[in-house]
């Protein structure tokens, strides 16, 4: 990894904090004297055609723990080696933030793109003692290198001082001397959610790839440029200490000649009955873009079946948004962040079943992405994508 990935400075730029806490005062002042703007109405779609189904558990996984140190996630929360910095973005009605060290924050091939909480893993918003928050970025590959997606797991037990540490996502495959290795994850990583041991990623094309999180293993740190076991028997992972393994997968279908959903991000709503997962659709021009509802199974935390063995989609709607980033769900009421390119702030929509989509520009900073909701707390969370002003934080969801 180079230097500036591994940077532990936790200063930041004062000219760039300054600059960013003006700007959020007056961007959230000027937004929150804006009116809402109410849009289309949401068109229902019949949710049952669009189906997932689950693949096997890999069986490489028992392998692997064979081979490697298994820790748990409390251990990975409480092994920081970067410090977040206090920021105030320019969000309207924003009530927590912070941001990422320097480092993380300029970085060019790595973009931020999904969030989720233990809000998310469990209703008593912790996991095994640990409360923390997960961010998933990218790699461009601008730097020539394609390191595929890793994980930001955030200890939010001290929310006045955040610490973090990277994680890389893997697929565990057999390799060609019929070795159990791993290889990296090529996906956009545009949405994740938590639930119980399990973090579902979106896969674009696809539908979700399926983390187990009682599977993280200490890799090697000593060849930044590999990935995987190597001829020394070593287990590498492009410098990072511990990799978090795809266990499965949910591939998609439709029916009656629809088409495939494009899951550009998740989240997960814990206010419906069931639980229910929320998937969306960016598009740009918006026209005909979608969102959908999934149950999901509290018991087994996988997708609830139907006698034929598809999770079908039990609510999904036309919204026709434009450049949607992120979608959730609370109480019935659905809400859309959406971006306006580099230099335009971000927008929230909202609606509800039979009702209008209801624009609230310019509320959210500039590149808003994922949505996650923490009940107890009344928040919604989300992130920023764009180098050099990146940042996570939560609003009021009641104010929209």
């Amino acid at each position: 990894m180079g230097p500036r990935r591994c940077s532990t400075n936790n200063g930041g730029n004062p000219v760039k904090k300054y600059r960013r806490l003006v700007v959020g005062l007056v961007a959230g002042l000027a937004a929150a004297l804006l009116p809402a703007v109410p849009a289309q109405a949401a068109t229902a779609l019949p949710a049952a055609n669009f189906r997932l189904k689950a693949t096997a558990y890999s069986g490489l996984i028992d392998d692997l723990d064979a081979a490697l140190p298994n820790v748990s996630v409390p251990t990975v929360v409480a092994d920081g080696n970067r410090a977040a910095t206090s920021c105030s973005p320019a969000a309207a009605n924003r009530v927590a933030s912070f941001c990422w060290n320097s480092g993380d924050d300029d970085v060019a091939y790595w973009v931020p793109q999904g969030i989720t909480t233990t809000a998310d893993a469990y209703g008593e918003a912790t996991y095994e003692g640990a409360t923390a928050v997960l961010v998933s970025w990218y790699d461009n590959g601008t730097d020539g290198v394609d390191r595929g997606v890793r994980v930001s797991f955030v200890d939010y037990s001290t929310p006045s001082a955040p610490t973090y540490r990277h994680v890389l996502l893997v697929e565990p495959y057999t390799n060609g001397s019929g070795q159990a290795s791993f290889r990296a994850v090529n996906l956009h990583a545009g949405g994740i959610f938590w639930y119980g041991h399990y973090l579902y990623l979106a896969a674009t094309g696809t539908g979700f790839r399926v983390f187990d999180l009682r599977h993280l293993w200490q890799t090697s740190t000593t060849n930044g440029s590999a990935i995987g076991r190597q001829s020394d028997g070593s287990y590498q992972a492009y410098g990072y200490k511990y990799v978090l393994p795809q266990a499965f997968a949910y591939n998609q279908s439709t029916t009656n000649g629809y088409a495939n959903i494009r899951f550009s991000f998740a989240s997960l709503d814990r206010t419906s009955t069931p639980d229910s997962v929320v998937v969306g659709e960016y598009a740009n021009p918006g026209a005909g873009s979608r969102i959908f509802r999934f149950p999901i199974d509290y018991t087994d935390r996988m997708l609830t079946e139907s006698s034929d063995g598809y999770a079908k989609a039990t609510q999904a709607y036309d919204v026709s948004v434009q450049s949607m980033q992120g979608a959730t769900s609370v109480n019935g009421k659905f809400y859309l962040s959406t971006s306006d390119g580099s230099g335009n702030a971000g927008d929230l929509a909202t609606f509800t079943p039979g009702g209008s989509v209801v624009m609230h520009h310019d509320v959210l900073p500039v590149g808003p992405e994922d949505l996650s909701y923490w009940p107890a707390k009344g928040q919604l969370w989300s992130l920023t994508e764009y180098a050099g002003n990146r940042s996570v934080f939560a609003v009021r969801a009641s104010a929209y």
